[in-house]
């Protein structure tokens, strides 16, 4: 696989978000329980990565999901269903011999001792992506690039193809990593720690949950973190029930190179907009989505070429919200859609975290891992709560249909 010739822009983008992963049929219990005791099960989908296209999609964003499934029905219904939400499926390929992967979850949330996931995808269609049969043209296609950790546990071609994405060119667009942490995908040894802080480094704007950073590079606090993921101009630490530290870097105005091809800011923010800003207005000729703060091009990412000296990071809290939990699965990757949605529609960095902790909540409320986001303008105007009032909004099952934001506003 050859990328695009240097020096050159990849042709006018018409997706947002292409999300590169892969995606398996699951199947829901009928009831909380041991896998073991579950009578029945209901059928799904999951996938960190078509999860955050299939989140997009419903919000109104173009996005693509490029992945490899097998020549079977579980591949039909995968790849009709991502389409259903509107996401982008013509970069999907089959495998004539590998199969689709499945897996079953038990109801519990993940981080607890009595979750059970029993996974059937060692060999599936996915694990064989590789240099040679990813359409390369189509991940660069859009003004994001958004990955996770999970597909470079998949196999050896897996990795050296996130590798390959994640190296510094012209013309990549902006890339954003999931560290999504799965110890039991990798094949043993240190691997998974340095693999994923590699990627992480090599990065443009990076999701990753504080315990997650603790069990995989035994690293303690948001502040720490940092330390150690110096280069994407935005890191996001997620703090479950404590909330999400942003830390976007920034450099002194200056204008992009075209052949930058990543997000931009689209322009200085008015301090009415609220929360921390993006610590410098881009050029109007950058186009795409934001970078929240331009990197040296030796991080690996889109670069900003006009930029003179770095400014320190600007570091925004945000509190997380009280909701009535139903299933305690697809947060992260719906909370990775919120931000990115509001980083595409340029908004300021506290309102993104905003933004991302309701599409978690929307996923939080229900029993699987999609739903249909609230509406923008729904969403929008409980962003724009004072911190009182954000602070005092609980939300609970069918919140994503109320009609006024008003409504949703009570003390838990």
């Amino acid at each position: 696989m050859s990328g695009p010739a240097a020096g050159t822009a990849v042709a006018a983008t018409t997706t947002d978000v292409v999300c590169l992963g892969e995606s398996m049929v699951t199947f829901l219990p009928s009831q909380p329980g041991r896998l073991a005791d579950v009578p029945s099960f209901g059928r799904g989908i999951g996938g960190a990565e078509s999860n955050v296209a299939c989140a997009l999609a419903a919000a109104g964003h173009r996005a693509a999901w490029v992945g490899r499934v097998g020549a079977d029905g579980f591949g039909d219904h995968l790849v009709e269903t991502i389409a259903s939400y509107g996401v982008d499926t013509s970069a999907v390929r089959r495998d004539p011999v590998r199969p689709t992967g499945i897996y079953f979850r038990t109801a519990t949330d993940r981080g607890t001792d009595t979750h059970e996931v029993a996974y059937y995808r060692a060999g599936s269609a996915a694990s064989a992506m590789s240099l040679a049969n990813v359409p390369y043209e189509e991940l660069f296609a859009g003004r994001v690039l958004h990955l996770s950790g999970i597909t470079a546990a998949l196999s050896g071609d897996c990795l050296a193809l996130l590798r390959e994405l994640t190296a510094a060119r012209p013309g990549r667009p902006l890339v954003s990593f999931d560290v999504n942490h799965r110890p039991h995908l990798w094949r043993g040894g240190d691997a998974d720690a340095s693999v994923l802080l590699e990627l992480a480094r090599r990065s443009d704007l990076v999701f990753v949950g504080e315990d997650e950073a603790e069990e995989a590079w035994g690293i303690v606090g948001a502040e720490a973190i940092r330390a150690a993921v110096p280069e994407p101009a935005v890191l996001v630490v997620k703090r479950g029930s404590a909330g999400a530290t942003v830390f976007a870097s920034g450099l002194r105005p200056g204008p992009r190179s075209s052949i930058a091809g990543g997000a931009d800011d689209a322009g200085a923010r008015s301090s009415s907009a609220g929360g921390a800003d993006d610590a410098g207005a881009r050029s109007s000729s950058a186009g795409g989505a934001e970078n929240a703060g331009a990197r040296s091009s030796s991080a690996g990412g889109a670069e900003n070429a006009g930029a003179e000296a770095e400014s320190p990071d600007t570091v925004t809290h945000v509190p997380a919200l009280h909701v009535d939990v139903v299933a305690a699965v697809g947060a992260g990757d719906a909370f990775a859609a919120g931000f990115l949605s509001a980083t595409l529609r340029g908004l300021p960095v506290r309102d993104r975290a905003r933004h991302g902790h309701l599409m978690a909540a929307a996923v939080l409320t229900v029993p699987g891992d999609l739903t249909e986001p609230p509406a923008r303008d729904h969403a929008d105007r409980l962003v724009a709560l004072d911190d009182d009032a954000w602070g005092r909004l609980r939300l609970g099952p069918g919140w994503t249909a109320a009609d006024r934001a008003s409504e949703e506003v009570r003390t838990p």
